[in-house]
């Protein structure tokens, strides 16, 4: 089975599914193997569905603080970014892009 990115667990998302399968280990309904495998699963299926489901497009202008590529990642902190999409815009303070190869 090839191996994605844990990247997403960290969302609300990926932070829901993780406690749930956490309670459930703990209830005794489901085995630690299990929850190792619905994550496994979930990184999948999030890396495709990204991948192919969505289709906008962005661009961003603004000040790049910080850049590295470390273990085929890119980490991008860019200050007062600006992000256009087709018929509206938006902006923030700072925000950290991560861009990681697709496995």
């Amino acid at each position: 089975m090839p191996s994605f990115y844990e990247l997403y667990r960290s969302s609300t998302l990926g932070t829901a599914l993780t406690d749930s399968l956490d309670e459930l280990i703990q209830a005794g309904h489901i085995t630690p193997q299990l929850a190792i495998q619905v994550l496994e699963q979930y990184d999948k299926s999030i890396s495709e569905a990204l991948s192919n489901k969505v289709k906008a497009k962005a661009t961003v202008k603004g000040n790049l603080g910080i850049y590295r590529f470390c273990d085929e990642v890119w980490t991008f902190v860019v200050k007062n970014p600006t992000f256009k999409f087709d018929h509206e815009s938006t902006s923030a303070d700072k925000v950290k892009i991560i861009a990681c190869n697709h496995k």
